[in-house]
């Protein structure tokens, strides 16, 4: 009678172990999926929210860093727009096509090779560069330059985006897109700042997307 008793409540008690087993898995699941997007959503900066079956919102990133050049020298060399390769982290190649306007773009992002064009809708010598994507990546931006002294320039560059798919919003949420950005700036402040001397210039004037002058 005993021995009955006991593998009753043996069996009894294996139905609630595994009961209780599979609860906690759920509620780990949860758990986990629900950190993740509280990560995501608590980053400063980052993305209102991250679906991880589609896009996500725009992010904009604000940098901002003194020269030790004259406005001019800072601009001209910003305007040499194929030698982005040389400072900015993950772009491969660009280049300048038929219009002056527009600009070819062939980068590596999270791993992969993304290509795009863009087209400037801004340009004001010695103050400002403003562009937007056309295709591909969804990017927009604008770079200022202002003079704060005879030889010295303050660069602020501003630049919205959408990330696309999860590891890039992942990296996103991460600062990595921040920080990347802010690379940038230090190698071309270290770039411009070597060299003592723009490596060329183009000084047209581009409004509403289209060319008014050439210098």
């Amino acid at each position: 009678m005993t021995q009955s008793l006991e593998k009753a409540w043996s069996r009894v008690e294996r139905k609630r172990s595994h009961k209780l087993r599979n609860s906690l898995f759920i509620v780990a699941g949860v758990g986990v999926g629900g950190a993740a997007v509280a990560v995501l959503k608590s980053r400063k900066g980052a993305m209102s929210s991250v679906p991880f079956t589609g896009g996500t919102s725009p992010r904009t990133i604000d940098e901002s860093i003194e020269v030790n050049v004259p406005v001019s020298t800072a601009y001209n060399q910003w305007t040499q727009f194929e030698d982005f390769p040389l400072f900015m982290e993950g772009v491969d190649h660009v280049q300048q096509l038929d219009d002056d306007t527009r600009l070819h773009w062939v980068a590596t992002v999270a791993g992969k090779t993304a290509e795009w064009n863009s087209k400037i809708l801004e340009q004001h010598p010695d103050r400002q560069i403003s562009w937007i994507s056309e295709d591909g990546k969804k990017t927009r931006g604008t770079v200022t330059f202002e003079p704060i002294g005879e030889s010295k320039t303050l660069i602020h560059l501003s630049m919205s985006y959408q990330a696309e798919g999860l590891k890039e919003a992942l990296g996103s949420a991460a600062g990595l897109d921040q920080r990347r950005v802010r690379g940038d700036l230090d190698r071309f402040k270290e770039l411009i700042e070597s060299r003592g001397a723009e490596s060329g210039a183009w000084r047209g004037e581009v409004s509403a997307g289209r060319l008014s002058k050439t210098y």
